[in-house]
């Protein structure tokens, strides 16, 4: 629902962010036609001028995120050989920007507050109060809604003093969005009509389409649904025609429900079907998600039990995580309600014995009758008892199930205990990293069910060799699959096992390769193994992710780009621990930024000597 700025080279960007996850919107077209022309005049060497202020033009017009990161990145790695301050500055906040795209929040803030030291060193307000409203739009999406807040206030202090109405309409915008997330609707439409107010003022059309927009999903929330049509479909038709495609899937939903409450069920379901197609057309998978759970939802209230199912399927395959913790909530809800009726019953039960105690002295005979009566209750009352434990105990073995799906074993049972899971640094780490070779030219070929069909094809078989040999998952970023070992056990053979691991992979994808069955889910992988010390933890409050940092996730993630099609490269670390048990070959050095050259070793296979 969120409208982001970021302002550089005297042109103005927004950045949409949903509900959950920030997902920015870069604008395409001319800016993509732009950064693809100054590209070529960087590469070829025919440009005239300075050679970094090309780079953070480009990285200013690029529309690609992976690409950006990619130049913000090298326009740093030039401003730092110079201490070149406002440089260092703007190729940090563009980092920032296209690790929000790819919904990397926690990197992303961290570029941003080093953009915003750079920032406070050239004492610039503006770029400081700017980037106070990235900073707080980052700690929105992993739902820190009171660091939100206090960047937001840091941040729209700052603009006022600076006078910039379109950063200031902005800033007030999200904010409004923050309080919408957090659930304090009337401070959401109170920052959400100032800024409309200023959009107004100065005759800015997107903004004011944003303001209109938002607005609306606040009275859909609040059920007052004719406002929140009236400004939804202004929304919307200034946003069809800017083509700006995104925020129109995120309000036809909300439309999707206003119609609902009508009772007008087909008008519900062409909203809902419409947002599925904006968002399938644009590759938007955040809405992609969303449209088919509302779908779902239409479906299953219509009775249409089979096609609910299917949307259902498709937003759990689009969701950025399966780590659904909202489920683990409902459950403890629900086992909290029974055991809160069990002590009701108990309280019950109490004062219906004292209650016949006092008939008792009033008259034996009708103490006999009550207690008569009160046999039959007490029975009824123990086999409801009874039941409600049965159920009591199935709601949490199921929510413990989940939850160990969710986190590691250990892990799982420190939340449960204490509420909350302390980081822990490990010595010794085994990471391994894969990604598959020309996935994302492959996969737009491809229809979304297909695609899907594909990365399952080939993680679920991933995931029996990592648990096989003793390994833990952490996570899978697109066609990128990430584990690592020596966690969570006492065994010091991590690095052997992950080797094995890799091996065993490396043979399936070159079986699934020479399997004409398969013939069309078939590629390369290239994989990348490094061991060093990580920390280990679980981020966020609401939807938890387990995950490790440190600078030997970063070393594997080298090793995989540089490694090869069906090739295993090693660090000189996890070398110098398998070697006496497997053949590997040098293969060179790598420059790595603040660990100069890295040395890098392909796994050939196991040595003779040592079982398979």
């Amino acid at each position: 629902m969120n409208l982001m700025i970021r302002s550089l080279m005297g042109k103005v960007y927004f950045i949409i962010i949903g509900f959950f996850f920030l997902v920015p919107h870069f604008m395409a077209g001319q800016d993509q036609k732009l950064a693809d022309s100054l590209l070529s005049l960087y590469k070829n060497g025919t440009y005239l001028g300075d050679e970094l202020a090309l780079l953070k033009r480009i990285a200013d017009v690029e529309t690609n995120p992976e690409k950006q990161l990619e130049i913000s990145e090298l326009l740093i790695d030039k401003a730092s050989k110079d201490s070149l301050i406002d440089f260092l500055h703007q190729g940090y906040l563009q980092k920032g920007n296209a690790l929000q795209y790819l919904g990397n929040n926690f990197l992303a803030l961290e570029s941003y507050f080093l953009s915003l030291k750079y920032a406070q060193r050239l004492g610039d307000e503006s770029s400081i109060g700017g980037l106070m409203v990235s900073i707080a739009g980052s700690y929105t999406a992993i739902d820190n809604f009171n660091n939100a807040q206090t960047y937001y206030s840091k941040g729209i202090q700052l603009l006022r003093k600076v006078n910039d109405s379109i950063k200031i309409a902005t800033a007030l915008l999200n904010a409004g969005d923050d309080y919408f997330n957090s659930g304090k609707l009337d401070s959401a439409i109170i920052y959400t009509a100032e800024s409309a107010l200023i959009f107004e003022k100065i005759n800015y059309p997107i903004g004011q389409a944003y303001s209109l927009g938002n607005a609306g999903m606040i009275y859909a929330e609040q059920e007052r649904d004719k406002l929140a049509e009236v400004n939804i479909n202004k929304a919307i038709a200034i946003l069809e025609e800017l083509e700006d495609y995104y925020p129109i899937t995120v309000y036809l939903t909300y439309m999707s429900d206003i119609y609902l409450r009508k009772n007008d069920f087909p008008t519900a379901l062409n909203y809902a079907k419409r947002s599925l197609e904006l968002a399938t057309h644009y590759g938007l998978k955040e809405q992609i998600s969303d449209a088919n759970l509302k779908l779902s939802e239409l479906y299953e209230q219509s009775g249409e039990l089979a096609t609910s199912y299917k949307y259902y399927k498709d937003h759990i395959v689009y969701r950025d995580s399966v780590k659904n913790i909202e489920t683990v909530e409902k459950m403890a809800d629900q086992r909290t309600n029974y055991e809160v009726s069990q002590k009701q019953t108990e309280v019950d039960l109490l004062e219906q014995r004292r209650k016949n105690q006092r008939i008792v002295t009033i008259a034996i005979a009708s103490a006999l009758f009550i207690i008569g009566l009160l046999a039959v209750g007490l029975y009824r009352r123990n086999k409801f008892i009874r039941k409600t434990k049965q159920i009591i105990v199935e709601e949490r073995d199921r929510s413990d199930n989940l939850l160990l799906n969710i986190l590691p074993e250990e892990t799982a049972l420190e939340l449960k205990q204490k509420g909350k899971v302390k980081a822990k640094k490990y010595d010794a780490v085994t990471i391994l990293f894969t990604d598959f070779k020309g996935f994302t030219s492959y996969s737009e070929k491809l229809s979304p069910e297909a695609l899907v069909e594909t990365i399952g094809f080939y993680f679920s078989k991933f995931d029996a060799i990592i648990e096989k040999h003793g390994l833990e998952k952490i996570k899978t970023i697109g066609d990128a699959y990430m584990c690592a070992g020596g966690l969570h056990d006492n065994e010091k053979d991590h690095a052997s096992r992950m080797v094995l691991a890799a091996l065993e992979i490396a043979a399936f994808v070159e079986e699934t390769k020479n399997d004409k069955a398969a013939s069309e889910l078939t590629f390369d992988i290239r994989m990348g193994i490094n061991t060093g010390p990580v920390v280990a933890g679980v981020v966020g409050t609401h939807k938890f992710a387990y995950d490790i940092w440190g600078d030997a996730v970063n070393v594997a993630s080298r090793m995989e780009s540089n490694s090869e099609p069906g090739k295993i490269n090693i660090s000189e670390n996890t070398f110098e621990l398998i070697k006496d048990s497997f053949d590997c070959v040098f293969r060179g050095e790598i420059e790595a930024k603040n660990r100069g050259s890295l040395k890098m070793y392909f796994v050939e296979g196991i040595k003779n000597s040592i079982p398979v």
